[in-house]
């Protein structure tokens, strides 16, 4: 079972990096509030599931995938895409 203090624990972590690089929360149908909450409640069902050994590989593979997304988000928002196209 997944307490609220697991929740808010992992949601103050995550805003932390957020820190360099704030969303415009103004432009959602949803409070910030309750994306992390949402998200940090749905992370740790997922890895709570998990075999112990195999939590901090499932951990780190998905936060591979989530930076490369945001890194391809912020290509795409930015015009930075047709540069590396055109640096290969």
């Amino acid at each position: 079972m997944i307490t609220q203090d697991e929740v808010d624990e992992l949601v103050d972590l995550a805003k932390h990096s957020e820190l360099g690089d704030p969303i415009d929360w103004g432009l959602l149908a949803i409070t910030e509030k309750q994306a992390y909450q949402m998200m940090a409640s749905n992370v740790l069902e997922q890895i709570n599931g998990l075999e112990k050994e195999q939590q901090t590989y499932v951990a780190m593979a998905s936060m591979t995938k989530l930076l490369v997304e945001n890194f391809v988000l912020n290509l795409k928002l930015y015009g930075g895409e047709k540069m590396l196209k055109d640096a290969r």
